[in-house]
């Protein structure tokens, strides 16, 4: 077997998404005056490669704590499309359709843009371009994702979302100007509104930004964003990949690694009650229970 990372290096100069503080990490006492170390963190939990659960874009399901390991770990394939990409380029089904490796139903997908070049630290950084300039996908790439009944994706992007189709085109209206002298339309033409059933509350929802959070999530698709490390050593090829996440409950994202397995069966197995996130009979009669990934 072999273990390949995609897991950015998280330091204290890790960035955070835009509007988001990094993190500090600093000595809560040492080894001279307590004879032991101890350090804190302090963080969001949007900063390095991290997964977003359910709960961050929309209401009531998938805390961390939610989801089983045979969800987070799983067969699927990493699909380079960064012949396609430039500064705001629209990610296709038809790219990861061509791409030659085989994305199956039910599979994790790694999306590669090649933007995780310009992440901290490498010897492109460039964290605007970063940031506020990468590609994405539209609703056309969310409903096949859908269709393919894709578990989770990640991207080595600072969103699942493309930069302008965020709240970034608010944040950096010049930025947003360019973009749209470049397409010729504003971003709300560009991409469009989306509609769809709260599945809660049974609303009729209609938005022009965050498709990836907040319908996505409602339907039980999340994602990883700032995927990094080795993932050009995985460019096109199948393995079982994990995304490993602290079994924190109630926490709406959190820093992981994310892992690719080759050489083994591609077959996973969620074995006992914590590997399959059962809740416990407390929370349960205490009628806490946050749902599972689908909010069931």
């Amino acid at each position: 077997m072999k273990i390949v990372d995609l897991s950015h290096l998280m330091n204290v100069h890790t960035p955070g998404w835009v509007g988001y503080a990094g993190n500090q990490m600093y000595y809560a006492q040492n080894l001279q005056t307590k004879m032991i170390v101890a350090q804190r963190i302090d963080t969001a939990l949007h900063v390095g490669t991290h997964i977003d659960g359910a709960m961050h874009g929309t209401d009531g399901m998938g805390d961390m704590a939610s989801y089983p390991l045979d969800f987070l770990v799983g067969p699927g394939a990493v699909v380079d499309v960064s012949k396609h990409m430039d500064d705001w380029a629209v990610i296709t089904p038809e790219m990861i359709e061509q791409a030659p490796v085989e994305v199956r139903d039910g599979d994790i997908l790694i999306i590669h843009t090649g933007w995780h070049r310009y992440w901290e630290g490498q010897p492109e950084q460039d964290l605007v371009r970063y940031f506020c300039m990468h590609p994405g996908g539209k609703i056309e790439l969310l409903e096949w994702m859908l269709k393919k009944k894709i578990k989770w994706f990640g991207i080595d992007c600072g969103s699942g979302d493309h930069s302008m189709n965020t709240s970034i085109r608010v944040m950096r209206p010049d930025l947003a100007k360019r973009f749209e002298a470049r397409v010729g339309k504003t971003c709300e033409e560009f991409f469009g509104e989306y509609n769809y059933i709260h599945k809660k509350s049974g609303r009729h929802v209609a938005e022009d930004m965050f498709p990836f959070h907040s319908y996505a999530f409602q339907e039980g698709l999340i994602h990883a964003e700032n995927v990094g490390g080795d993932i050009e050593k995985m460019l096109n090829q199948r393995a079982v990949i994990g995304a490993f996440p602290w079994r924190y409950e109630g926490l709406e994202a959190c820093p992981c690694r994310i892992v690719c397995f080759q050489g083994m069966d591609e077959a996973v197995e969620a074995v006992g009650d914590v590997a399959k996130a059962v809740l416990s009979s407390r929370r349960i009669a205490a009628g806490q229970s946050m749902g599972g990934p689908d909010g069931r």
